[in-house]
């Protein structure tokens, strides 16, 4: 038992399922412009800043001219069709574990590689936008995940201190940054088990979000 006064989301896979999306949307991008990505390429990317998978994604291709935008602009597309054909689903446990935490007093917030405009949409979409106080995007930081700045940068908007918040991540990269920020993890694994070398980094790990309920 912790005494957190807050608890930072990761948003893509941890709060809501929409990593089986990317995980079709990026091999097709990839495949449009002439390259191929396979299923271990996708996991290695997830939760990446900009500036790590820009460059990751160049050494994928094997293009000294890959134009990362032109291929984002296109994944974008197919994320925006499969949504509008399938819709967006919460994650199991989300709202148990967001009502609980409101009902406390703790702080809700995101940190996310997502822009703010678009996580905020799905937020609505899904129903849980008002559950949260703060939204951060990886994307408005110098490097992003798994780099610790967007978690620094979250507990020092939320005027605490590291070891005050828990972070709540589905993916390796995600959980590296909030460690090396200093906050207490969480993981609840999505596409992909939670690994040893992972493993090492967490405070819990479970199976849903309301499990995490147990913590405080």
């Amino acid at each position: 038992m912790f005494n957190f006064k807050a608890v930072v989301f990761d948003l893509d896979g941890t709060l809501i399922d929409t990593e089986k999306y990317f995980k079709i949307a990026w091999p097709k991008a990839f495949e449009h412009f002439g390259y191929k990505m396979t299923d271990e390429q996708y996991l290695y990317i997830r939760s990446l800043g900009k500036p790590f998978v820009q460059q990751t994604l160049k050494e994928f291709s094997g293009d000294p001219d890959f134009d990362y935008e032109k291929v984002v602009a296109f994944r974008t597309s197919i994320m925006e069709d499969l949504i509008q054909k399938n819709g967006l689903q919460i994650k199991k446990g989300a709202v148990e574990f967001l009502s609980y935490l409101k009902e406390k007093g703790i702080i809700r917030a995101i940190a996310t590689a997502s822009p703010v405009s678009r996580s905020e949409r799905y937020l609505n979409q899904v129903g849980i936008l008002q559950y949260f106080d703060k939204i951060i995007s990886a994307g408005d930081m110098k490097e992003g995940k798994p780099s610790p700045d967007v978690y620094l940068y979250a507990v020092k908007d939320l005027g605490l201190k590291p070891e005050e918040c828990l972070a709540v991540e589905d993916s390796p990269n995600g959980v590296r940054s909030a460690y090396s920020a200093g906050l207490k993890v969480a993981m609840i694994p999505d596409l992909s088990p939670c690994d040893e070398d992972t493993r090492k980094f967490l405070f819990a790990e479970k199976t849903d979000l309301s499990q995490l309920c147990d913590l405080f």
